[in-house]
């Protein structure tokens, strides 16, 4: 072999074609190589790396797409591009072509949440408003669906572009799927986990159809107004007490607040009128015959029979279809403060012929508020 044997072979390997993309980046999806005129030799050395796919895009069509190693590109390891172009022989060097190399880790880790609150109609509370937001995590299992759905012609497809995207689709189908799981309103925050995989379920095919590949979703946390946490606290208070007991211990804390504000004149009255009472309660145990300490003993009376003690009415009511009951007024008073039924909901007592809306019974009218007084006498 000659001198200028040695030297010819020498520069044919210096100059041998190598398309490679070494990412320096954690948020890169997708980079273009980037050769003037596009132009690619023929017998170039194409090196994909674990974690890349390689991209052949020939004038705005998919071509050829290669998974990670390396390969030396001829007609045999590009046929759909040979077909594109029309080389039925070979190609002569160059040949102009676009080479997008695909990041396909998982990218974890990514934050969503809900940019507005979201409505909901409980049946207990109305129209109430939650706020979510959670972690999940993607990559890239169609690299060629890929490009041409979302990327385009962008040269450095960025995570941050995609994620914007991303985060307004599983926002969307988030709303849709809680809105359709029609729990209780205090579930959602107690079934994060249960919630999160349907979302995830839910939301994989419209993932797929772009070429991505949803791995992981996760809500951490379900939020809504104090106020409603309130109302949800005393509600599941009530709902597991006997609401006759609840009232008279309310009762009971109103009265002994009452008592115990000394800087008042009500409340001193309060504690001075509790303590008459119990003198009474005491006096009556130590003198059954009701006279004073120390006191003749009252002359003998015929025995006085007393009225027949009252009898307490119950009433029936009609809640989602349901009857149920019976219960005393105050449990009544309490059902309806509490939203389980309303002025509208149907309500039963003995002597009643047919079931009748609350509003439109007269004892119980009280529970509405916004009672008329008569008009003075003389006008």
């Amino acid at each position: 072999m000659g001198i200028f044997d040695e030297i010819k072979k020498k520069l044919s390997h210096e100059f041998i074609d190598i398309i490679e993309w070494l990412d320096s980046t954690d948020d890169t999806i997708v980079h273009r190589f980037e050769r003037y005129q596009n132009e690619i030799k023929n017998g170039a050395q194409l090196i994909v790396r674990e974690g890349q796919t390689a991209v052949f895009i020939n004038e705005g069509q998919l071509a050829d797409v290669f998974t990670p190693g390396t390969y030396t590109l001829n007609t045999k390891n590009l046929p759909i591009l040979a077909t594109l172009k029309g080389w039925k022989y070979g190609f002569n060097s160059p040949f102009k072509a676009e080479v997008y190399f695909v990041n396909t880790h998982l990218f974890t880790d990514e934050k969503w949440g809900t940019k507005n609150p979201i409505t909901l109609n409980d049946d207990r509370f109305g129209l109430v408003e939650i706020r979510a937001f959670g972690t999940y995590a993607f990559k890239i299992n169609d690299a060629g669906k890929f490009i041409i759905d979302i990327v385009g012609t962008d040269a450095n497809f960025t995570n941050f572009e995609i994620n914007e995207h991303l985060k307004s689709l599983i926002s969307t189908r988030f709303t849709d799927t809680v809105g359709e799981a029609n729990l209780p309103i205090e579930l959602y925050a107690a079934n994060t986990t249960e919630l999160s995989e349907t979302c995830l379920e839910v939301m994989q095919p419209e993932f797929n159809s772009v070429g991505i590949s949803l791995e992981k979703f996760f809500i951490e946390n379900v939020s809504m107004p104090e106020e409603l946490k309130k109302e949800i606290f005393e509600y599941s208070r009530i709902d597991k007490l006997d609401l006759d007991k609840l009232t008279k211990f309310k009762t009971a804390k109103a009265i002994e607040a009452a008592a115990a504000n000394e800087g008042g004149t009500a409340g001193a009255g309060m504690g001075m009128g509790m303590g008459f009472v119990l003198a009474q309660q005491m006096g009556g145990m130590m003198n059954p015959m009701g006279g004073q300490p120390g006191a003749a003993a009252p002359q003998q009376t015929s025995p006085v029979t007393p009225p027949p003690m009252p009898v307490q009415v119950h009433y029936f009511y009609a809640s989602n279809g349901q009857q149920s009951g019976p219960v005393t007024f105050d449990q009544l008073k309490a059902l309806f403060a509490n939203r389980t039924i309303n002025k509208d909901s149907l309500i039963w007592k003995q002597g009643m012929v047919n079931w009748t809306a609350l509003k439109d019974i007269e004892e119980l009218k009280s529970f509405l508020g916004g009672s008329t007084p008569p008009p003075l006498p003389g006008n």
